[in-house]
């Protein structure tokens, strides 16, 4: 317990920091009129353009993968995940949070996802990494059941933020996978292994942990129930 509190201040911290960093542009976003709403579907095209360019990093070459495609696509990755920061700034230092933007921004994180690990999910498999392709399915029903547990207890007015691997983890690890594995696959004239095992490796660490998340947070509703009998 003492070190996931600890965890948690160091991720809150590192949050406030990057807020800190992003409000300027956040209040220029305001002025001009740019609505969380709007700042919400550009992060969704961003992460739908990423996941499109994983898909043709398999498909350009037949036989084999583009890793100049793969660590584009994790920088567009990057870039589209801090749009994800900036629409919840966006509605509450522009005073503009509704109930239907709340669920707006959380159904679109649920595509984000879908479509990401959906686009890696092809690139492994165009590519002949089956057993890659099946642990990123994994890491995809690990990622979408964490959310969903949270979200069907806090219909049951439990709070439910515990867990190593929750989104902005997993999109970090995502995104640091497909740039490095990118970046390697370019750079190494004779690699000492296969560029690709450290995308692999990436999804089959969201794969174990965002599954133990969402069952650590079944097991956590579970007590937080049976204490309100």
């Amino acid at each position: 317990m003492e070190n996931k509190s600890t965890f948690n201040k160091v991720r809150d911290a590192l949050q406030l920091g990057i807020y800190k960093v992003i409000n300027p542009l956040v209040h220029g976003m305001i002025k001009i009129g740019i609505t969380p709403n709007v700042v919400t579907t550009m992060g969704f095209l961003g992460n739908l353009a990423a996941a499109v360019v994983f898909v043709y990093a398999a498909l350009v070459t037949e036989g084999s993968i583009d890793y100049d495609l793969v660590w584009i696509a994790g920088v567009v990755l990057i870039l589209s995940s801090l749009l994800d920061m900036f629409d919840g700034q966006v509605a509450r230092i522009g005073n503009m949070q509704t109930t239907f933007g709340a669920m707006y921004d959380s159904v679109l994180d649920r595509y984000s996802e879908l479509v990401t690990l959906g686009g890696i999910c092809y690139m492994l498999m165009a590519g002949g990494y089956m057993a890659g392709s099946i642990i990123t399915f994994a890491a995809l029903v690990g990622s979408l059941m964490v959310s969903y547990v949270r979200a069907r207890a806090e219909g049951l007015d439990i709070e439910c933020k515990i867990g190593l691997m929750q989104r902005p983890e997993r999109v970090v690890v995502t995104c640091l996978g497909a740039i490095v594995c990118g970046v390697y696959g370019c750079n190494a004239e004779s690699p000492a292994f296969d560029p690709m095992l450290i995308m692999i490796v990436a999804m089959g660490i969201i794969a174990v942990f965002a599954n133990i998340t969402a069952f650590a947070r079944i097991a956590h509703c579970r007590k937080q129930l049976e204490n309100k009998k």
